[in-house]
């Protein structure tokens, strides 16, 4: 999709400045054959993973139960995701927020990568990208910084993880404090997002609230698989907590900014 705006931006060709569409046939075409890709690529794994399964002696019934329990295990991610795809589409059109989330993507990166890049073109977040230039940049940003992580993992996630197995078998503490200080730094550079804004006033404040509601909610249903031994609820739980703990956003939003308007 990057390569196709920059041929556009490079020949003129049906994209000028004032007929920018980012909701063009054009770009519904390149991210849905990139996504047919990705789900073809998927469905034969599927195949693979089943015939093979089956020549090792899987009994039928309790693969066809794995794939039951994976598929209902990926709708509630799915609706997060979605919400995503619609926050973003309001700015950048469907097909490149559809294309980043569907693929390779989270919103936590997605959308702070987005609204940077945006605010360093000077372009406002509040209605569609107009300019084919902003919108290529904000691509580019939004696709780029992913690119490592495939990179690195195939390459050299096998001796990565083979240096960390490597220091806990010789001294099992300072493994855990390597361990415990990566879980730490992958923490705080979500929590540097959440606290970003606070200096901004009561409603910088907003993020923190969500994250609390989203920790309580998190808190209650560990509570409830623990206590009441409910399994299928164990795989359910973080789903469940971001989808109820968006849904609290807008009330807590609304809250807030009439504490706002009230002072």
């Amino acid at each position: 999709m990057v390569y196709y705006l920059k041929i556009c931006l490079k020949k003129g060709w049906g994209y000028p400045l004032h007929k920018f569409d980012v909701n063009s046939v054009v770009m519904y075409m390149v991210a849905g054959v990139i996504i047919l890709f990705v789900i073809a690529q998927s469905v034969f794994f599927l195949a693979r993973a089943w015939r093979r399964a089956k020549e090792i002696g899987f009994d039928v019934a309790k693969l066809r139960r794995v794939v039951t329990s994976s598929a209902l295990f990926t709708i509630a991610p799915a609706v997060s995701i979605l919400l995503g795809v619609i926050a973003l589409s309001k700015f950048l059109g469907l097909p490149l927020p559809w294309l980043r989330l569907s693929v390779v993507g989270a919103l936590t990166y997605e959308m702070p990568a987005a609204l940077s890049a945006a605010k360093a073109m000077g372009t406002s977040v509040t209605q569609t990208v107009i300019d084919p230039q902003a919108y290529s940049t904000i691509a580019w940003v939004m696709t780029l910084g992913i690119i490592p992580g495939l990179i690195i993992i195939p390459i050299w996630l096998k001796k990565i993880q083979g240096g960390v197995i490597k220091i806990v078998s010789k001294d099992k503490r300072w493994g855990e404090i390597i361990m415990s200080a990566l879980f730490l730094g992958m923490i705080s550079a979500f929590l540097g997002l959440v606290f970003a804004n606070v200096h901004e006033g009561l409603i910088g404040w907003v993020p923190v609230f969500i994250m609390a509601v989203s920790v309580l909610l998190m808190l209650v249903l560990g509570t409830l698989c623990k206590k009441y031994k409910i399994a299928w609820l164990e795989n359910y739980a973080l789903p469940f907590s971001m989808l109820l703990s968006m849904a609290a956003s807008i009330p807590v939003t609304n809250w807030v900014q009439l504490l706002g308007g009230a002072s």
